[in-house]
């Protein structure tokens, strides 16, 4: 499911800034552009967006809107100045120059005196974490508006799923008087001037109902649907779920389009498949 969700704060003096980004992926895979005094809160940053969001691609960035304030200080490279000062006396004596040595002099030297920043104090998780949890609060909430709007989508294909069922439990009684008007005729036609036991007639069309009935079909395939209504209903993550149903309820599809035997069927069948198909894609979007 796709989210955008971005939130700043006060950390190490300075002003973060955290943006987070979702798309659709099959399992969770986070990636992370991070300044570097923010690297060390990386591990803890991915477990709670774990926590937090189970599936999809998340891009999470973070910049400083307002550095923090380095602290500098002025080194004083002693061995350096030591160096200085020893050369400066070696050339006085081989030069036999006279006057003392000045300490400006010496001070105005390379590397003899330096200004450095100070250390660098990482940033800890629970400076960071307050920014992060409103970001993804924003990136949640986006992605709950949109799951509201597939599930609602996922339940309209539910109901033409169940109307298909409907169809073809309505058809089938007269998809066996059919068949028994076919038998008959092809029995006459096969046995001309030959009485036609009709009773013996009627046990074949018996056994052959037998054979093509889909009531346990049906069943269960209407047990499925109300599974999926309920997990959409329901809380918390329920794409692995559905997808599993929907492996359930093709089966089923599949089942009593191999019993049909009946265009009317077959046709509403096709129209079925369908209708699943689209349903399963969607759950690629759904968490």
């Amino acid at each position: 499911m796709t989210g955008y969700g971005s939130a700043d704060g006060e950390v190490l003096g300075g002003r973060l800034r955290i943006d987070i980004r979702t798309v659709n992926h099959r399992y969770f895979n986070a990636q992370f552009k991070l300044p570097l005094d923010l690297a060390g809160v990386e591990g803890e940053l991915r477990d709670r967006l774990r926590q937090l969001l189970e599936r999809g691609h998340v891009a999470v960035s973070a910049r400083w809107v307002e550095p923090p304030a380095a602290e500098q200080a002025i080194e004083v490279d002693v061995a350096r100045a030591k160096q200085v000062v020893a050369a400066l006396k070696e050339l006085k004596k081989r030069l036999k120059l006279k006057g003392e040595l000045d300490l400006a002099f010496v001070a105005r030297q390379p590397d003899v005196l330096m200004l450095r920043n100070g250390d660098e104090t990482p940033a800890t998780w629970d400076a960071v974490r307050p920014i992060v949890e409103r970001a993804a609060r924003e990136v949640l909430a986006m992605r709950e508006r949109e799951g509201r709007a597939l599930a609602a989508e996922l339940l309209a294909r539910l109901d033409a799923l169940e109307q298909g069922a409907t169809t073809i439990e309505q058809r089938a009684p007269q998809r066996l008087a059919a068949e028994y008007e076919r038998l008959k005729k092809a029995v006459a036609e096969l046995a001309t001037g030959v009485t036609i036991d009709e009773q013996r007639l009627a046990l074949e069309i018996a056994l052959l109902a037998d054979r093509v009935d889909i009531t346990e079909e049906l069943v269960r395939f209407r047990t499925h649907l109300v599974a999926c209504r309920e997990a959409l209903r329901g809380a918390g993550t329920v794409g692995k779920q559905l997808g599993f149903l929907a492996q359930e309820l093709l089966r089923e599809i599949n089942t009593m389009g191999s019993k049909a035997n009946d265009a009317v069927i077959t046709h509403v069948v096709i129209g079925m498949k369908g209708e699943l198909e689209k349903f399963r894609e969607q759950l690629e979007n759904l968490e």
